[in-house]
């Protein structure tokens, strides 16, 4: 392991969220939240379980957000990815609560109106679920494709878009 490589793991802390959809892990480091993932259990990791600012505001707005008064999220975020990656999930963050958008359309969003196969790999790749709201993506002929979440990922794609009245 590089000194760089520690350094990342030293400042990145992580919490544990049970929510209708699942324990979620959040992970923050120094510039904000990094990582939602869906995990069965906690597990262990490299990465020191312990409550910061940004983890504990997280954790308030995502019980919030399921107990259905939370409808935008103020958090910090530290995105990460390639300039298309962070170009699709800024405009993932531009879809209102309560609403859809089809790949294309989010294709057309950030300039490569072709490139919605493009767009659903970034997605894939989106390190923050339903805060950067992929689940709001959906096909061009109002299915439900391509969440990635977790094992049950179209199932969670359905509750958290009928959560907010989008279904």
């Amino acid at each position: 392991m590089t000194k760089r490589e520690a350094q990342t793991i030293l400042n990145k802390r992580k919490m544990y969220l049970h929510t209708p959809v699942g324990e979620l892990e959040l992970v923050a480091d120094t510039n904000g939240l990094c990582r939602i993932s869906f995990v069965k259990t906690a597990k262990a990791s490299d990465i020191c379980e312990e409550e910061t600012p940004v983890l504990r505001k997280a954790i308030e707005q995502l019980s919030e957000y399921f107990a259905g008064q939370r409808k935008v999220f103020e958090l910090p975020l530290s995105l990460r990815g390639t300039d298309f990656q962070l170009r699709d999930w800024k405009a993932l963050l531009e879809i209102p609560y309560g609403e859809t958008r089809s790949y294309k359309d989010i294709a057309e969003a950030v300039g490569c109106p072709r490139g919605f196969r493009a767009v659903g790999m970034a997605n894939r790749r989106n390190p923050l679920p339903i805060v950067v709201p992929c689940h709001r993506v959906i096909g061009a002929d109002g299915s439900l494709t391509g969440y990635a979440g977790a094992n049950k990922a179209l199932a969670i794609k359905e509750y958290l878009l009928k959560l907010e009245g989008a279904r």
